[in-house]
């Protein structure tokens, strides 16, 4: 995550001058913890281990949910944070701000997919089967943590709360995916489409389907011979054009995909013509190796 160094930002430098903060956040790096669990390893009570939980929570650190548990629903913290980048106010630079969505996988507004296919939340297959697109219309499908399919695609609708005033300069949107084998297979590539707003703004080639070694937090019950982690995609939109992991897929620069929309469109599409069509896997918080679902990052400066 990157931080500009401003009063704005002070729950963030607050959060960290702390000794027990450190120490949780020092535990919840090796794995995700249920509150009490932390309070009893560091010897607090729940009153404190709570005070510094929501500091933590404050400067986007740690994320907490209830899951079930024995007898009563159990708090689990969760470290969503693996680097931090302070960025220094200096002479005749523009301080920079941002918006960030994060948009649940299972909170898509269309698709239309092909078996193999299927949805899962943390606790259970959704729909009770596999490879019935069906299911993607499922109430529960909004729970969805892992998304899979073969052919066909994903859309979303994503808020946009660009002011007027404010310029935008940058569109990072980050996801974990990977392709869609039968179980799974390191070697079965996929060409995976990004359009935005309508624009198709690039491609990105998916080398596998990844299985065999459980992602980090990927749940005990999800068979390990099954699609379980993916990579960490960043797609950024600038005035130089569109950029995946660094390499420039197409011309579409921040001013050519109706930034200003009220309402973006993201889509993700494996397409018939497809030179891979190796499918598509889309991990959300709870399976994977990392703890997030689709990320987008709007930076802007303001013009007042």
């Amino acid at each position: 995550m990157e931080s500009i160094v401003s009063e704005n930002n002070l729950p963030l430098f607050e959060a960290l001058a702390s000794n027990m903060r450190i120490k949780i956040i020092e535990l919840l790096g090796q794995e995700p913890m249920i509150m009490k669990d932390l309070a009893s390893a560091l010897g607090l009570s729940n009153s404190m281990i709570t005070m510094h939980i929501k500091k933590l929570e404050r400067a986007d650190l740690v994320r907490t949910e209830m899951i079930p548990g024995k007898g009563a629903s159990q708090k689990l913290c969760t470290l969503v944070a693996d680097r931090i980048e302070l960025v220094f106010p200096s002479k005749g630079r523009i301080p920079h701000n941002f918006h960030i969505s994060n948009i649940p996988i299972g909170h898509y507004t269309d698709f239309d997919v092909k078996p193999t296919c299927g949805l899962a939340s943390k606790y259970k297959v959704i729909g009770g089967g596999f490879d019935d697109p069906r299911y993607f219309l499922d109430s529960e499908r909004v729970d969805a943590k892992l998304l899979w399919f073969s052919r066909g695609f994903i859309s979303y609708k994503i808020p946009n709360f660009l002011l007027p005033e404010e310029e935008p300069e940058e569109l990072e949107i980050t996801m974990e995916i990977a392709s869609e084998a039968p179980l799974s297979n390191v070697h079965w590539p996929s060409d995976i489409s990004f359009a935005f707003n309508g624009f198709p703004i690039g491609k990105w080639t998916s080398p596998g389907d990844f299985g065999g070694t459980r992602g980090k937090y990927t749940p005990e019950w999800w068979d390990i011979n099954m699609n379980q982690y993916g990579q960490l995609v960043h797609i950024r939109i600038n005035a130089d054009g569109t950029f995946i992991e660094g390499t420039k897929v197409s011309e579409y620069t921040i001013g050519d995909v109706d930034i200003r929309r009220l309402q973006w469109e993201l889509k993700l599409e494996v397409k018939e013509d497809a030179k891979n069509i190796g499918g598509l896997t889309i991990y959300g918080a709870g399976f994977g190796n990392y703890y997030q679902d689709i990320v987008c990052k709007l930076t802007y400066f303001d013009r007042k």
